[in-house]
C-alpha cells in the first residue's frame, strides 16, 4: 500500500481523501527538535527524490533546533534536479542524490517554497529559485504569500502541496491564490489534475510526501 506522509496538523478533510483513494496515511507529530510551527513538518525530516520514489529518511538527532541547522534535508528533488543551499544539505542525502544535476539556491526551505510538478517541472514564489533554474527546466513563478503558517506571516505553495500519482494535492482552497489559473493551467499541461479543498484556507504543512 502506497504511503503519504503528513504533519499531525493537517486537515482531516484532506486525510479522508487520502484514504478513500487507498492510501495509508502516516502522521508526523511534533518532535520538538526544531521550532514549533515546523516541527511535525514531513519536509523537515524527509526527502523525496522523485515524485513516486522512496523517500530519503534523515536522521533527526542531525537536525538543529533553528535555521539553518533544521533545512539540511529541505530539498526539492524533481528526479533530474537537486535543488538546494548546498551549503547545509546533509552530506548523506547529498550521497543519495550524487548522479543529479544540482542547484544552488539562497533559499534554504527550499522543498517549502517549490511545488515539484514533474522531472522538468516546478513553481515557485522564490526569486532565487526561479532564476537559478529558469535555464534549465520550466518554471512558474507565482506571486508570494498568500498560504497560511501558524507562527509566521506566511507560509509557501510548496509545504500546502504535494504529488501524489497523478494528481498535485494542495492542502486548502487554492481558488482563493492570486495566481490560480497560471498554477492549474501549468499542471494540466504536465498530464497531471490540480485538486484542493475549498472548504478550509490553504495552509503549508510541510509538503504532502508520496511514498509508493
Amino acid at each position: 500500500m502506497e504511503t503519504i506522509y503528513l504533519s499531525e496538523t493537517a486537515n482531516p478533510l484532506l486525510i479522508s481523501y487520502l484514504k478513500a483513494q487507498g492510501h495509508l496515511v502516516q502522521l508526523i507529530r511534533s518532535t520538538r527538535r526544531t521550532y514549533e510551527p515546523v516541527s511535525s513538518h514531513p519536509d523537515i525530516y524527509f526527502c523525496s527524490p522523485a515524485p513516486g520514489h522512496r523517500l530519503f529518511r534523515g536522521q533527526p538527532d542531525r537536525i538543529g533546533y533553528s535555521y539553518p541547522q533544521n533545512i539540511i534535508y529541505n530539498a526539492a528533488c524533481t528526479g533530474k534536479y537537486f535543488i538546494h543551499n548546498l551549503k547545509y544539505t546533509d552530506p548523506e542525502l547529498l550521497r543519495c542524490v550524487r548522479d543529479m544535476r544540482k542547484i544552488h539556491v539562497s533559499q534554504g526551505y527550499t522543498k517549502c517554497n517549490t511545488v515539484v510538478v514533474d522531472e522538468h517541472s516546478i513553481i515557485t514564489s522564490d526569486q532565487g529559485i526561479f532564476k537559478a533554474c529558469r535555464d534549465h527546466m520550466d518554471v512558474l513563478l507565482i506571486r508570494p504569500r498568500h498560504v497560511k503558517l501558524s507562527g509566521f506571516p506566511y507560509g509557501f505553495l510548496g509545504g500546502a502541496s504535494g504529488r501524489v500519482e497523478n494528481t498535485i494535492l494542495f492542502h486548502g482552497n487554492l481558488k482563493a491564490h492570486p495566481d490560480f489559473g497560471l498554477i492549474t493551467d501549468f499542471i494540466r499541461s504536465r498530464g497531471l489534475k490540480p485538486v484542493y479543498f475549498e472548504e478550509f484556507e490553504l495552509e503549508d504543512i510541510g509538503s504532502i510526501l508520496w511514498e509508493p
